[in-house]
């Protein structure tokens, strides 16, 4: 007896009960886990009219812990950065899709610069620099984390990469805050990314980010800028001429972070850049060759 079930019905129901969940994306969201159940890729689904019982099951089960509002990624285990898979849990801050525009950014900026220097400072799970290295295995790329748990995500994603044939990044325990910070650069670096905490304090957010976002990679002081101040310092000091930096933040910083970049006269070009869903994301400047 055939007790095989239509996948577009358990879809629309998944569907269903996230919508009812408060989750922000619930068709996606259906479709990821069950393309995560089946082992196959989300376009992939149409093709597939009827499943076993069995994976309707796994399926309900994972909308379940869904529907709780655990993050997507926790639940199939990993996020990807352009073409990179990078596996996330508890601990580590997972990475949004926003975040990609700075890659793209450092990527179209040194397309003609040969062997570059790059810096991915908080990188929490190695996203940034290892997405760069992926896509620039002439890269070298250099990542700095301050949280321990974090600084070990990125570690293992950083040896996952690296088994798989991408060029080793250099990996850095270090604080942003510290003025001396990867003084051995000085002037080289080509380009500088930074997605670090910049949520002011007391700001609401989705319980995927209260409840499993770790805080510290989330939340700053001084209205969401305390850590970006020292990555502008940061980013002044580590450019060579013509280097980049790209940061994100808050979408009430449209004006406060550009603000922040022009007032280090080493740095020109100031530009805001809006998301996908056109609110201010990150900002982006050149270093010049005025000391």
């Amino acid at each position: 007896m055939n007790n095989r079930q239509p996948l577009r019905l358990a879809v629309m129901d998944a569907e269903r009960i996230l919508a009812g969940a408060g989750v922000a994306s619930p068709r996606v969201d259906a479709e990821l886990l069950a393309a995560h159940v089946l082992g196959v890729e989300r376009g992939r689904l149409p093709l597939i009219p009827l499943v076993d019982p069995a994976a309707i099951e796994q399926l309900h089960k994972l909308v379940r812990r869904r529907a709780t509002r655990e993050p997507l990624q926790h639940i199939l285990g990993s996020a990807v950065m352009g073409r990179v898979p990078l596996d996330v849990g508890p601990g580590v801050f997972v990475p949004r899709p926003e975040t990609e525009l700075l890659l793209e950014w450092g990527l179209r900026l040194l397309a003609d610069v040969r062997e570059p220097v790059v810096v991915d400072l908080c990188t929490g799970s190695g996203a940034l620099a290892l997405g760069f290295a992926h896509e620039r295995p002439d890269a070298v790329v250099h990542a700095v984390e301050l949280d321990q748990t974090a600084l070990a995500w990125a570690r293992h994603n950083a040896d996952a990469r690296a088994q798989n044939g991408d060029t080793p990044i250099r990996l850095h325990s270090g604080d942003v805050t510290d003025p001396g910070l990867l003084s051995q650069l000085d002037g080289t670096v080509h380009l500088v990314l930074c997605n670090p905490p910049y949520v002011p304090e007391g700001t609401p957010v989705p319980p995927e980010v209260a409840d499993y976002d770790p805080p510290q990679a989330v939340f700053a002081a001084d209205q969401g800028l305390a850590v970006i101040r020292h990555v502008v310092s940061a980013a002044a000091r580590l450019l060579r001429s013509g280097g980049g930096v790209a940061i994100e933040h808050d979408d009430t910083h449209g004006t406060a972070v550009p603000d922040l970049l022009a007032t280090r006269k080493v740095l020109t070009a100031v530009t805001p850049h809006a998301d996908l869903a056109g609110r201010p994301r990150f900002t982006t400047a050149l270093r010049t060759s005025v000391s």
